[in-house]
């Protein structure tokens, strides 16, 4: 269908990425039937009216997460319990690939010996330190809320890696899968799990309770999940019914 008045093209472009979270100029300009350049131009406005913001190659939702800094103080003690149990989990592995997620990211210092994949900038950080640092760093669109780099660059850069496994997370894990809040970092995430031979999900006791905007992959995609003492047994029964392994941190 072609839009040509502003007003009801805009109007469809704000339905269009309230609904998918995310959407390319491309794909827009297509469903739109106008030229790339017009959809930027009508991107552009509406990010300055605060209905979305522009990524990397389109436009996306704002995220409905908590900002990174206010996520990694919830919970410490629980995440550091799982971040141990992660990385014995991880023992032997040769490579290793990290997401975005605080309780990962608590992981990293933990890991000697083997090369490190990620797009967290704080895992970066982290391992930057090393004296002699294995990591192999995706870059691309940086995600303020989740502090980690996504887009068409960065997951390019992931497609060329094979991983021995991958140690994940979610704002919300249900027996109907992973969800988050951020587009693009989802996208990450499943392009991560596709290239690692063992998924591990790393989602304290509250995740399991929450519910989320964005769907990031079905449970199926996860081999083990690590979560802390406070998880109802009811609710982690379920999930071993479902056929997924379950370790509790203490």
């Amino acid at each position: 269908m072609r839009y040509t008045g502003a007003p009801e093209r805009r109007a469809e472009l704000e339905r269009l990425v309230a609904h998918g979270g995310y959407i390319s100029s491309a794909d827009a300009a297509q469903r739109l039937g106008v030229s790339e350049m017009t959809v930027r131009r009508d991107l552009r406005l509406l990010e300055e009216e605060g209905v979305l913001r522009r990524v990397a190659g389109g436009a996306a939702a704002h995220s409905a997460g908590v900002p990174f800094e206010r996520r990694d103080e919830v919970g410490a003690a629980q995440k550091r319990a799982i971040a141990r149990v992660a990385a014995a989990e991880a023992d032997g592995a040769e490579v290793v690939a990290l997401d975005a997620g605080t309780t990962v990211a608590a992981v990293a210092p933990l890991l000697h010996n083997r090369t490190i994949v990620t797009h967290s900038l704080p895992v970066i950080e982290t391992l930057a330190r090393d004296s002699e640092p294995r990591l192999i760093a995706a870059g691309g669109h940086y995600q303020p809320d989740t502090r980690c780099f996504a887009g068409p660059i960065a997951e390019e850069t992931l497609r060329g890696i094979r991983c021995d496994i991958a140690l994940l997370s979610a704002t919300a894990v249900g027996l109907d899968g992973l969800w988050g809040t951020n587009v693009l970092d989802a996208a990450i995430k499943r392009l991560l799990a596709r290239q690692s031979s063992r998924v591990v999900l790393l989602a304290d006791a509250d995740k399991l309770q929450k519910t989320s905007v964005v769907r990031i992959a079905s449970l199926d995609t996860v081999d083990l999940l690590i979560t802390d003492a406070r998880a109802d047994f009811g609710v982690l029964s379920r999930f071993e019914e479902a056929g997924i392994a379950v370790r509790v941190a203490e």
